[in-house]
Parts: C-alpha cells; sequence; structure tokens
C-alpha cells in the first residue's frame, strides 16, 4: 500500500532510542508521513525512498566506543537535510570531525535552554525556554562548518547547525512533552527546512486505502477476526467500505469481555449495524471456561485461551471454505515492537505479526492499519463513521478478563469482574476523567477476608483498581484519582456486586510491576 504514502516522507533513523516511535509520531502531527528505520537499513535503500528528511534519534551508546551504533558519512552528503537528536547530534558531530567526550556535569531532566531565534529551527520559539535534557556526553567541540546556535548553563553546544548543507543537531529531546516548545521545533525542521507542504491527512488516508484495497482485493474474499478492540474494528470499518459482503468478519465471545461488549460489538457490527459485510458470532463462553477450570498459572491461561481463540476461527474459517485474503488490524507500534522496523530491542513477538497463523488457507495477508499509530487509527475509526464508544475504548489484552483474574477462571468470577470493572468506567466517566487517564480497570484478586455487611459477617473477595497514565506503554504512573471519586468507586462496587466486601487501590508504577495484573 505505497502509493498514497510516497508523496512527501520523512525518515527516523533508529539508534535503539527510547523515543523513537515518538519522533514519528510528531512529524506525522505536522502532517507529513513518517517511518522508522534501523540504524543497520543501508544508504541506498535510504537513497530509494527520495525522503525529504531523516532525523536521527537518541540512543543508550557512546558514540565514540568500539561498536556503538553509527552510520556512513556520505549520509550528511546527500543533500537532505538532517536532524540529530541527542545520541544522533553527537553523531554528526563524531562522524564530521567534530569531538563528543564525557560530561563533566551530567544533564537529566526538565532545563533551561538559551536558544538563537535566528535559526530555522528556533523561529518563534522563546529565547529561554525549557527543554528535556538526558545525556552522559557532551559534544566538547563541533564539526567544521557547524555554528552552535543553543546552548545551557552546563553543555555549551545545547544545538548546532550547518546551514550550507542543512544539517541541525539537538542535544535534547524535542518530541517530548516535557520540551515546551518541542513540537514548534519540529515543525520547523519537518515544514519550514525540509519545505513539506503537510498532505498526510487522515480523511485522504482513508479515502486511498478504501481505493487500495479494492485494487488489491478485485472479486476476492476477505476473513477478519473481530475482537471489537479498536485496531480489528478500524480495520474492519475500512473493508467493509471498500468491499462490502466480500468481507467476513468472525467474532470470538470467549466469555471473558467487559460487561455487555459481545452486544456491543454485534450493534455496530452484526445485521443490525452501520457496515455492510459478513458477521459471525461465535459464542464459545461454555467451551472457554471448561477448557480454564482448574487452571491458575498465568502463562498457561494465555496459552489455552490463545489456541482455543485460533481453534474456533480455524472450524468457521472451514465452513466458508478458501478465502484469498487473511485480514489483520496490525498497527505500527506492533510492527516496530516486533522488530520489524526500527533497532529498539524487541518487546515482545506480537500475537498478529511475523508468525502469521498457518490454519486459514488463503493467499495473501491484509493490513490496512499497518502504518498507523494508535492515535492515528482512532482518527480513522470517527472519519469512518464508528461510534466513539468504541473508538475510545478503553485498551484490552487479548486474553480478556482471564489475566484480571488472579487464579482459576469460572463463570462466577468473571461476573463479579464485569460488574466491578462496569461500575468503575461509569463513575471515571461520571467524574469526566475516562479521556485524562490512559488506562484503568478493575481486576479480582484470589484473596479473600472477613468483612461485615449489615449485621452479618462475610468472607468475600476483594477487588483491585487500576489506573496508570503512560505515553508508550514502556513505562506507567498510578495515576491520581480524587479520593471521593475512589469512595464512591468502592462503594457502589461492595453494595451492588455480589462477592466483594474490600476494594484495593494499586499505586504501583510500571517497572517495577505490569499494568495488567498477570
Amino acid at each position: 500500500m505505497e502509493n498514497t504514502l510516497s508523496q512527501e516522507k520523512v525518515i527516523v533513523i533508529d539508534f535503539g532510542g527510547q523515543y523513537n516511535q515518538l519522533v514519528a509520531r510528531r512529524v506525522r502531527e505536522c502532517n507529513v508521513y513518517c517511518e522508522i528505520y534501523s540504524y543497520k537499513t543501508d544508504l541506498e535503500q535510504i537513497k530509494a525512498m527520495n525522503p525529504k528528511g531523516i532525523i536521527l534519534t537518541g540512543g543508550p551508546n557512546s558514540c565514540y566506543e568500539e561498536g556503538a551504533p553509527t552510520y556512513r558519512k556520505e549520509l550528511f552528503e546527500l543533500g537532505i537535510p538532517v536532524l540529530g537528536l541527542c545520541y544522533g547530534a553527537q553523531l554528526m558531530m563524531h562522524v564530521l570531525g567534530g569531538k563528543v567526550e564525557k560530561a563533566p556535569v551530567r544533564e537529566y531532566g526538565k532545563t533551561e535552554v538559551m536558544v538563537e531565534t535566528s535559526s530555522p529551527l528556533f523561529g518563534n520559539v522563546e529565547p529561554t525556554t525549557i527543554c528535556w535534557m538526558s545525556h552522559f556526553d557532551y559534544i566538547s567541540k563541533v564539526a567544521p562548518g557547524f555554528e552552535i546556535v543553543a546552548h545551557t548553563a552546563d553543555c555549551p553546544v545545547a544545538a548546532a547547525q550547518c546551514l550550507e548543507k542543512n544539517l541541525y543537531a539537538i542535544q535534547f529531546h524535542p518530541e517530548v512533552l516535557h520540551t515546551r516548545e518541542g513540537s514548534k521545533m519540529l515543525y520547523n525542521f519537518v515544514r519550514g527546512v525540509c519545505g513539506c507542504t503537510g498532505t498526510w491527512r487522515m480523511d485522504s488516508f482513508v479515502e486511498n486505502t478504501i481505493k487500495e484495497i479494492r485494487e488489491k482485493v478485485g472479486n476476492g474474499k476477505v476473513l477478519l477476526a473481530l475482537s471489537g478492540g479498536v485496531d480489528s474494528s478500524v480495520a474492519a470499518g475500512l473493508l467493509s467500505r471498500a468491499i462490502g459482503k466480500q468481507l467476513t468478519c468472525v467474532f470470538v465471545d470467549h466469555g471473558l469481555l467487559r460487561k455487555n461488549e459481545g452486544d456491543e460489538v454485534e450493534a455496530v457490527f452484526g445485521p443490525q449495524g452501520q457496515f455492510d459485510l459478513n458477521f459471525i458470532r461465535v459464542n464459545a463462553q461454555e467451551r472457554y471456561y471448561s477448557k480454564l477450570a482448574g487452571v491458575t498459572e498465568p502463562e498457561r491461561k494465555r496459552k489455552i485461551i490463545g489456541e482455543e481463540f485460533i481453534r474456533v476461527f480455524e472450524e468457521e474459517a472451514k465452513k466458508i471454505g478458501a478465502v484469498d485474503f487473511l485480514a489483520q488490524g496490525t498497527i505500527y507500534p506492533d510492527v516496530v515492537e516486533s522488530g520489524l522496523g526500527g533497532e529498539s530491542a524487541v518487546i515482545k513477538s506480537h500475537h498478529n505479526v511475523g508468525g502469521l497463523p498457518d490454519y486459514v488457507d488463503f493467499k495473501e495477508i491484509i493490513e490496512p492499519l499497518r502504518n498507523l499509530f494508535k492515535d492515528e487509527v482512532r482518527k480513522a475509526g470517527l472519519e469512518l463513521g464508528i461510534p466513539e464508544k468504541l473508538v475510545f475504548r478503553q485498551p484490552f489484552p487479548g486474553p480478556g478478563l482471564g489475566i484480571r483474574i488472579i487464579g482459576e477462571v469460572t463463570a462466577e468470577k468473571v461476573r463479579i469482574v464485569q460488574d466491578a470493572d462496569a461500575i468503575y468506567r461509569e463513575e471515571i466517566a461520571n467524574a469526566g476523567l475516562d479521556r485524562s487517564i490512559g488506562q484503568y480497570f478493575a481486576a479480582l484478586t484470589n484473596m479473600r477476608s472477613v468483612g461485615v455487611m449489615g449485621d452479618e459477617r462475610t468472607y468475600d473477595y476483594a477487588v483491585a483498581l487500576r489506573a496508570v497514565n503512560t505515553v508508550d506503554f514502556m513505562t506507567a504512573e498510578a495515576a491520581e484519582i480524587p479520593f471521593e471519586v475512589l469512595q464512591k468507586v468502592m462503594s457502589r462496587i461492595i453494595n451492588e456486586v455480589k462477592g466483594v466486601n474490600r476494594v484495593f487501590y494499586d499505586l504501583t508504577s510500571k517497572p517495577p510491576g505490569t499494568i495488567e495484573f498477570e
């Protein structure tokens, strides 16, 4: 699906920085298409993509050490504007004849930076601005042809430029929100220095993708596993607009969804919904509960749920017969995290990238969202007319409530956690916090304790509430929810959910904890 994206492109070369995806997202916020490639990508390949600009990311190494990630000097001689960030800035200086060494003072965190507003990078930026620093090394001498255009109290070269060759080096991180005017600086580079016009927009993405799907599929049949999550829902919406009834969506209700979720998905995509497609709902609750009976080990639960999903999907696919294409809601962070895009350490092998299912008879795979970040997927969903409630749904893991119930999964425990979670989400929404908290849910612990309700002693379960804020899901902090909101949630859960007599709030950050309980 290359033609929609080939108009204007900025390339991010990844040196293992933790913010690489953020850099690409900030570029796209300037309405310019952007992709991430590893520093191991061949120069010829970069040239063939004909980018309007190149950005080098940060990274954990010291560029002067043996074996540190590097890039050929020719990259800076292509006549394409290059912007180096943090490690990328140091590498640019190192390769072009400047000097980088251990800093006498390590800078970390929000730092006051004095910038030369005459620089193309810093137009419209305050002469003294707050930026996010994170470095052990520093540029002690700029490369020939460069001039210094920003400094801090401890860092003589916070930014440098070579106007003649359109090369720019920034020691801090403009892509993170802590850098007050970072978005302006990246806009100045992408739209100003690189001369991009900003034609990458969601409405044109939707239109072009629909056209491409039609061309690719022709009269073929497409099969999609619909989970009701935002990614698969938006993929279903795009495919339905493109090919209508040539698409069959199989929705496996494993009985581990949130309260009423199966019916909500059916209301949008089923026969009475707004999309033209074949919708098959498989109610497999009993099947799952019997397979999970007596199983307490988290990884085994995940495996059973995943394998059972494949079995059910396979059975439905056999009934449909051969299909030409299998569609998936893979999105760009899945591709990058699975080590297919950038250089950052492979984090987890995503269920829908790399290991393609060999259990369905199909010729080819279609991934219409493969180039989008989550916020862009949501924009596309709204563009397609998918209800906001579905588009802004809370993230939900593949194994569903199976990993939000500690210990054995039973129908009774599923009911408890569904009811508790529904109350929690309702009260968060009532308090107007539903868009400001990253992710929140209720989980059921396997702890039982004595309580008093009415005049009777109880011996019931404890529910744990979780709420975290995160930019990239790599790290997360517990969200600060007003105490009166938590009190109300607690009171309602204990009064309305049979089997619960205690409510906890989980304060653990990630690391050391994970976002989910199992």
